[in-house]
């Protein structure tokens, strides 16, 4: 089974997004103007079940109402049963009523796990603050109460900060827990990547840990197979093809490619790969990670 372990969907009508209401705001991705309109399971459909897919992963996407962006993806689950949907839903982990967050959101059977973005993007980061979340006991505790509960972690960081995260996920060492994007790699230069690999090897370490190739376009909307080739390579050496999957991160990741033209260039990522090691990236991975099975 072929899965999409990253991509998001969203109705404009049906909940309430304000990073797509917010017209004409660069992005660290890009411009999202021609992304901020309804992008359904349809759109989606078509050009994932084109490239093979049979399945794939929602990732929480910055809902205003996030209870509220998890039930509408339930809905579209139950009403279009032929195409397998898990999702990661969003939670606080620092909350006071974290545990009725929690009971609400397993609630929705397509829900397997959460996310809380640590750090997206230098600039924006400084605007956010979720870096903290590293520091905070709390998001500690709620760590270990989503392991207890069975659901899975989400983990979107930068390398800046992969050592702090180790700290804190060695803590935690029977979450699953899935590193979005590689790690985000914004810094491409050859002194960018030694300093990337060295950060991420604290990651790679954790058994539990294991990494989606995804968003590979959001740093550099020109990529091609040849300029992503040695985030590949550092990732398949450190964590081994038993532990990375593919993500295509759209429709965010429409901005610098066709879904097609990403499929192709990830095919050409991997093809020096066995054929087993091939069908463990496409969906074996993910299909166990989020629980397809």
């Amino acid at each position: 089974m072929k899965i999409d372990a990253h991509h998001h969907l969203w109705d404009l009508q049906a909940v309430f997004y304000p990073w797509l209401a917010a017209r004409g705001q660069m992005r660290f991705f890009g411009d999202p103007s021609p992304i901020q309109r309804t992008y359904n399971l349809a759109e989606f459909q078509a050009d994932a079940g084109a490239a093979g897919m049979q399945g794939s992963v929602h990732i929480q996407v910055g809902a205003q109402d996030a209870y509220a962006e998890a039930a509408w993806v339930q809905r579209v689950a139950e009403a279009n049963p032929n195409w397998p949907l898990r999702q990661v839903a969003f939670c606080d982990l620092t909350s006071s009523d974290l545990n009725a967050q929690l009971d609400r959101l397993q609630g929705l059977s397509t829900v397997v796990g959460v996310r809380q973005i640590i750090a997206r993007a230098p600039g924006e980061d400084s605007q956010t603050g979720t870096r903290d979340l590293l520091r905070d006991a709390r998001f500690l505790t709620g760590l270990r109460e989503i392991s207890r509960r069975g659901l899975s972690f989400d983990l979107q960081l930068l390398p800046e900060v992969m050592a702090a995260a180790a700290d804190v996920f060695s803590s935690v060492p029977d979450l699953p827990v899935a590193l979005c994007h590689a790690g985000s790699p914004h810094d491409r230069s050859l002194a960018g990547l030694k300093t990337y690999s060295q950060a991420l090897k604290r990651l790679s370490d954790l058994p539990n840990m294991f990494c989606k190739i995804s968003g590979l376009g959001m740093f550099d909307p020109g990529w091609s197979a040849h300029s992503a080739q040695p985030i590949i390579e550092i990732c398949n050496e450190q964590f081994g093809p038993q532990r990375l999957m593919f993500g295509s991160n759209f429709p965010v990741d429409s901005l610098s490619s066709s879904y097609e033209d990403l499929i192709a260039r990830h095919r050409r990522l991997v093809a020096p790969r066995s054929a087993a090691h091939q069908r463990m990236f496409w969906g074996q991975t993910a299909a166990q990670f989020y629980r397809f099975a």
